[in-house]
C-alpha cells in the first residue's frame, strides 16, 4: 500500500471511491445524493495543494486508489493551528488499515506543518469510525444532538479531537 498526495490525475479514482464511502450511509452525504464532477474535483485538488494547511492524501493499492483522507486547515491566526478531517475507504478494503496508515501519514504531515489540534465529525452510530479513531488518539468531545437527519430519523454526530 502506498499513501500519498493525490494529483489531478486521480480525480476520477478519487471520486468512485468517495460515492462508495457514502453508499455505506455513514457520510454526510447520503447515497446518490451529491453529484461530483471530474472537472470540478480536479479544481478542488488543485486548489487544496496551494493551501499549506490543507490535503488531500490517497491510499494506492496497486495503482488503484482505495481511500482517501482530505485534511484542511485554516488561514486566519487564531484558527491556523487546527485543520478539519474527512476520510473514506472503499467497501472492498475496509478492515485492511487503510485508515491507519492515512491517518499515520496525517499525523507526520500535520507535525511537520506545525498544526496542533486535528478535528473531524462522525455519526454516533458509525461504530467502525469512532473505533479507528480513538485508536488514533482522537477523543469525544462532545455529541452534537439530533445534528443529521438520516432517513427519516435524527442522529447524533461525536466531534472528536486529537492534539498533537
Amino acid at each position: 500500500m502506498l499513501i500519498r498526495e493525490a494529483i489531478r490525475e486521480d480525480a476520477e479514482q478519487i471520486i468512485a471511491v468517495i460515492k462508495n464511502a457514502e453508499e455505506s450511509n455513514l457520510m454526510l452525504f447520503g447515497p446518490g445524493e451529491r453529484k461530483l464532477e471530474t472537472e470540478q474535483f480536479t479544481k478542488f485538488i488543485e486548489n487544496i495543494h496551494n493551501n499549506s494547511h490543507s490535503a488531500l492524501f490517497i491510499a494506492e493499492i496497486e495503482k488503484k486508489v482505495v481511500g482517501y483522507l482530505i485534511v484542511q486547515g485554516n488561514s486566519p491566526s487564531r484558527i491556523a493551528h487546527r485543520a478539519n478531517i474527512v476520510v473514506g475507504i472503499h467497501s472492498d478494503y475496509r478492515g485492511q488499515k487503510i485508515g491507519t496508515a492515512l491517518f499515520s501519514y496525517l499525523n507526520d504531515w500535520a507535525k511537520e506543518k506545525g498544526m496542533y489540534r486535528l478535528e473531524l465529525t462522525v455519526m454516533a452510530n458509525n461504530t467502525a469510525g469512532v473505533a479507528l479513531y480513538e485508536k488514533m488518539g482522537f477523543e469525544i468531545e462532545g455529541a452534537k444532538r439530533h445534528s443529521l437527519y438520516v432517513d427519516g430519523e435524527y442522529m447524533d454526530e461525536y466531534c472528536m479531537s486529537k492534539l498533537l
